[in-house]
């Protein structure tokens, strides 16, 4: 059955800009040598197993429009899901996949029945991954759907679904590291407030504090050497969600003193929705040191709402392609797919089309951001633009060396008189557009 859902056995090769081949990689080529490294290890692609074979195709408006053959809540059907996503990882050649545990066997009546699910199917992952290339990018738990969670997991103003929250955790975190996973990821769905009527901030805020603390004190406990991830969204579901963007989670690690020990897994798409650049929040998290992955996808800019589309905007992903160059690339983490076809795109294919043209668009932007690392045009411009940071006097008031009156009496004796110069904001863009080759 799993090689006879998509219309293809062969692998999806790179077949160079030339061909007119839909299931073939034009740009994608996982040998070609940047900046020193693989594409491959550059881009690090993982297939979202949650939006691939889980999502039926429903919008608020309308149920479901995909029928696979794997859909049901029986673990008969997850182990036939599990096949065919191996076949999809074998056939377009990714190294990674991701899952919520929900995603990859069904939820029984109880807490131990349901992880005892997922731990059967990780068992399964585990013999497939022995014969198979693909690994592990990250695990995590479904907080979310089961009504348990309306008002939250971690900030539920119930113990009792803390502590089944804690008890999911637990489970997909040692299943995560049983699996060889790089990291494990947290996505507080629901971790927020609808009424600040019903609200106490302040304890809430507290409560997943906690939280977070348990998860690395666990990891820590079993060994787990991969990367704790928080992945920032700023509404939807919620009207107002604890992890808004990247500058609220860094202070929340902060308060809680675990900014050296928890990353950042960054979404395009909620980016967008924070009123953010996606560049703007990879820059961000990598000037505060807490940079770790990224979930590839994109919104549709006149809905305001999470669409989680797939990526095949050039431009936007060379300039958040050149920020994670410039922020040494990825460690642990990598480019997710976190994205969903569309519900009118029914055809098994088009699972495939969707990723490799995404693959395409991602490794296309590579190779722009490549060529602004290597010509270095940006980076001397800025780099002159603040030049006067360097020297004597710059360097003297960073280091404490200058008071408000030293300053001032500085610029008396001195009779400085400073002018403004050009930002040159059109000539970047320029600059950018030739490396893009327009």
């Amino acid at each position: 059955m799993p090689e006879e859902f998509f219309s293809i056995a062969e692998p999806v090769r790179y077949e160079g800009p030339e061909t007119d081949r839909t299931l073939a990689f034009r740009w994608y080529d996982p040998d070609r040598m940047v900046l020193g490294r693989r594409m491959e290890e550059h881009l690090r692609f993982a297939v979202c197993y949650w939006h691939s074979f889980t999502w039926p195709g429903g919008d608020p408006f309308g149920g479901q429009t995909l029928l696979r053959p794997w859909f049901g809540d029986t673990m008969e059907k997850a182990r036939l899901k599990a096949d065919v996503a191996f076949e999809m990882f074998r056939l377009l050649g990714v190294p990674f996949f991701t899952f919520h545990d929900r995603d990859i066997a069904p939820e029984a009546e109880s807490l131990a029945e349901s992880n005892r699910n997922v731990r059967e199917i990780a068992d399964l992952f585990g013999k497939k991954m022995e014969s198979a290339s693909v690994r592990l990018l990250w695990g995590t738990a479904n907080l979310f759907s089961n009504r348990r969670y309306m008002a939250g997991a971690a900030t539920n103003p119930d113990p009792e679904v803390f502590a089944y929250a804690a008890g999911q955790v637990k489970n997909a975190l040692e299943v995560t590291h049983e699996l060889g996973g790089a990291n494990y990821v947290l996505w507080g769905g629901r971790e927020g407030y609808e009424t600040l009527l019903n609200t106490d901030l302040k304890r809430e805020l507290n409560q997943l504090g906690r939280f977070l603390s348990m998860v690395v004190e666990h990891k820590e406990k079993i060994g787990f050497k991969g990367t704790i991830l928080i992945e920032p969204k700023p509404q939807e579901p919620t009207k107002h969600q604890y992890d808004f963007d990247v500058g609220t989670i860094y202070g929340m690690l902060q308060a809680f003193g675990l900014e050296d020990r928890v990353k950042i897994n960054i979404e395009q798409n909620h980016a967008i929705l924070a009123g953010h650049s996606f560049e703007h929040e990879i820059a961000l998290a990598a000037a505060l040191g807490i940079f770790g992955s990224i979930d590839i996808n994109r919104g549709d800019y006149q809905s305001g709402w999470d669409t989680d589309q797939f990526a095949m905007n050039v431009p936007e992903m060379a300039l958040a392609l050149y920020e994670i160059l410039k922020a040494g690339g990825f460690t642990t983490g990598g480019l997710n797919f976190d994205a969903k076809i569309r519900r009118q795109s029914i055809d098994p294919d088009d699972l495939l089309i969707a990723h490799i043209g995404s693959m395409d668009a991602i490794a296309r932007a590579l190779l722009a951001a490549a060529d602004m690392m290597e010509k270095g045009d940006l980076k001397s411009f800025v780099e002159e633009r603040y030049s006067g940071w360097e020297s004597d006097f710059g360097r003297s008031i960073l280091g404490g060396g200058e008071s408000l009156e030293s300053l001032a009496a500085q610029v008396a004796e001195k009779d400085l008189r400073p002018q403004p110069k050009s930002g040159k904001q059109e000539f970047l863009e320029m600059l950018v557009d030739r490396h893009l080759g327009v």
